[in-house]
């Protein structure tokens, strides 16, 4: 029975970096007791309260993300931000901390850790993608919200020209951006792109 527990979580976990909840567990019709029984017997490890890490899965850059994703246990988070904007490899950004979005009637009745920045917003489906299958904002709604969390118009300038560039951004939605938020700015927009301002301590 343990073995048979051990083999589902092993397929969601190969999925997600190595990564899985007690939810997802008992989605698929593991026991919350085996999955504690699995931690004590040091098969798999516990990374926060309802997330576990299978360790047999090999170790991933993205896996902190995924990780970040499955850590509100109770809603999923998505990556936003200047985080966003460095999984869809868009610009410069370099964050330090790994933002994410919660849904605005979400509250976290823990602490959370150092390295997570947390937003609250109710998102548009249309506002959704993946990366990976890590869900992530839009490039368009990750420009949008850095420019409300402050960050520098000359690194959302080279996002939007990397989004263009990529095809992650169409003409349209990168033209709409440029003049949405450089209308009056065009010696900001012109400027070489400043990743030293991340503005990682906000919370928005």
């Amino acid at each position: 029975m343990m073995r048979d527990a051990f083999a589902t979580v092993h397929e969601i976990a190969l999925d997600q970096f190595g990564y899985f909840t007690t939810e997802q567990a008992r989605e698929a019709g593991v026991n919350p007791h085996a999955v504690l029984m699995m931690c004590r017997r040091g098969t798999i490890e516990r990374v926060a309260q309802g997330l576990y890490r299978n360790p047999l899965v090999p170790a991933s850059p993205l896996g902190p993300y995924m990780a970040a994703s499955l850590w509100p246990h109770g809603a999923r988070g998505v990556l936003s931000h200047q985080t966003a904007l460095e999984l869809l490899g868009i610009s410069d950004a370099d964050p330090g901390k790994i933002h994410l979005i919660l849904p605005t009637t979400f509250r976290i009745r823990r602490a959370t850790p150092g390295q997570y920045v947390i937003h609250h917003a109710d998102l548009a489906p249309s506002d959704v993608t993946s990366v990976e299958s890590i869900p992530v904002t839009t490039p368009a709604r990750a420009i949008r919200d850095c420019h409300a969390d402050h960050t520098s118009l000359a690194l959302l300038h080279q996002a939007i020209e990397d989004g263009l560039e990529s095809g992650r951004l169409s003409r349209r939605d990168a033209a709409t951006l440029s003049q949405e938020l450089f209308a009056g700015d065009s010696s900001e927009r012109l400027a070489p792109a400043d990743t030293s301002s991340s503005n990682d301590g906000r919370d928005g």
